[in-house]
């Protein structure tokens, strides 16, 4: 296959990958399963300790399979591993929409080959769908052009995530789909174990839309085809994710990059993970979860364009400076446990994961060559999870050791009112955290980039 040729249309959506590198992110991310995810389980029949595993087999798969899967995109394809990624995704839906009820052992296996399929389809896509879209602009002298499909690409993505939000929720509530088809004069009797796969089926519509999307893509290049076919073997694919590794160590502006972006990223991702939890602890009602989370989602129509403008017209000494003192104070502000109002630091954190997810695909993809692209996308990727990983295992640590001294200190304190003075106790940890970590990465940055004109220029 290959790449269209150059037109003179101005638009960077003329480009056909383009546009299914748009709508295959969509398609793929906007799963209506995602407001119940942890309730879908349980329903199912897990338990809580069944629930952890399996999460932790999802992240362990995206970990293993993250970086190989880079470096096999650039030798045999983007498009064939994102193909690839859209028939996990159908498998591993598919298999939850008839997996029984009632047999644990039985259920329990479905659910871990469904975790392993969807870290296999997470660590496929990653790297390989901005390579080929950015490679496509590329191709037709169009590379400036990348911010602007970031920011479309974000309005989008937002818009499904309202969707499926409000959409997922709804459809999982058997009390409302009961009035539902009553009101269409349908008799029907729904209960909670019919309509916990109703996200499930609406989520394989998306699976199909995303294979489908897949197999219309093209390769902007002869990328697999001009290359040594023995460099698809198991050896070729780890000397290219060496070089990409080699890459990154030797490239000062890279390294700093990505330690950067962890560290925004862990730190606000484990908080994101524990919203719900906050948002209880702040007086918020359960049934306005969902409206939060949906709201945040409108917070993708706008914060793209200013990230598009900071990108091209600041300095990333400067854009990182705006994102540090962003994330201290809206950690910071967490603190505190304002109730109602204490909603206002998560959406300065959830506004400078805007942020980082945009600097992050700007910066690397101006940087790094197209025969690596993905490769280098995959260690970001990689790096991101395992950071994730990591500052989860310390806060499950952190949680034992409050426990201990608080049930020492008071022996008779209630579990519920344990828990929830230990985990108002842990997030004021989160601050300092990362200040310390940030800190770290600046004496780190100064040491590596003296002199580097990079981090004081614009990258346009």
């Amino acid at each position: 296959m290959t790449a269209e040729p150059p037109g003179k249309n101005t638009s960077p959506f003329a480009v056909r990958n383009v546009r299914l590198f748009i709508a295959f992110r969509v398609f793929f991310n906007a799963r209506f399963y995602y407001p119940v995810f942890t309730i879908l389980f349980l329903d199912f029949g897990l338990t809580l300790d069944q629930f952890a595993l399996l999460n932790a087999v999802w992240a362990a798969t995206i970990v293993l399979l993250e970086v190989p899967s880079g470096a096999l995109a650039d030798i045999i394809g983007r498009r064939n591993l994102l193909i690839v990624t859209g028939v996990l995704m159908v498998v591993e839906i598919g298999l939850l929409c008839i997996v029984p009820q009632g047999r644990n052992d039985l259920l329990f296996f479905a659910f871990l080959i469904n975790r392993i399929l969807s870290g296999a389809a997470e660590a496929a896509a990653s790297g390989a769908d901005e390579a080929i879209a950015y490679d496509s602009l590329k191709a037709r002298g169009r590379a400036d052009d990348w911010p602007l499909v970031l920011e479309r690409l974000v309005r989008f993505q937002s818009a499904a995530y309202l969707f499926a939000m409000s959409i997922g929720a709804a459809v999982y509530d058997p009390a409302l789909m009961q009035k539902v088809v009553q009101w269409l004069g349908w008799d029907l009797r729904l209960t909670q174990a019919t309509t916990l796969r109703f996200p499930l089926f609406l989520t394989l519509g998306m699976a199909l839309l995303t294979l489908a999307t897949t197999l219309r893509l093209r390769e902007p290049g002869p990328l697999a085809g001009s290359r040594n076919r023995s460099a698809a073997s198991i050896a070729g694919v780890f000397r290219m994710t060496l070089g990409g590794g080699k890459w990154i160590l030797q490239t000062p502006f890279a390294l700093v990059l990505i330690i950067a972006g962890l560290l925004f990223d862990n730190c606000i991702r484990m908080l994101i993970t524990l919203n719900s939890r906050y948002y209880r602890a702040i007086l918020i009602p359960e049934g306005a979860f969902g409206l939060i989370g949906s709201a945040f989602a409108v917070l993708g129509f706008f914060v793209p364009l200013l990230a598009r403008r900071m990108a091209v017209r600041c300095s990333p000494l400067r854009n990182l400076m705006i994102m540090v003192a962003t994330t201290l104070t809206g950690l910071w502000g967490m603190t505190y446990f304002w109730p109602v109002f204490g909603i206002l630091p998560v959406v300065l954190l959830m506004t400078v994961m805007y942020f980082n997810n945009f600097f992050m695909s700007h910066y690397l993809n101006r940087m790094s060559s197209s025969e690596q692209r993905a490769t280098i996308l995959s260690f970001k990727g990689l790096s991101f999870n395992l950071a994730y990983g990591l500052i989860g295992i310390c806060y499950s640590l952190l949680l034992a050791g409050l426990r201990g001294r608080l049930r020492l200190a008071n022996p008779g304190l209630e579990t519920a009112a344990v828990e929830s003075t230990v985990f108002k106790a842990s997030i004021a940890y989160f601050p300092w955290y990362f200040l310390a970590t940030m800190t770290a990465l600046i004496v780190f940055a100064a040491w590596r980039l003296k002199g580097s004109p990079e981090i004081r220029d614009p990258i346009e």
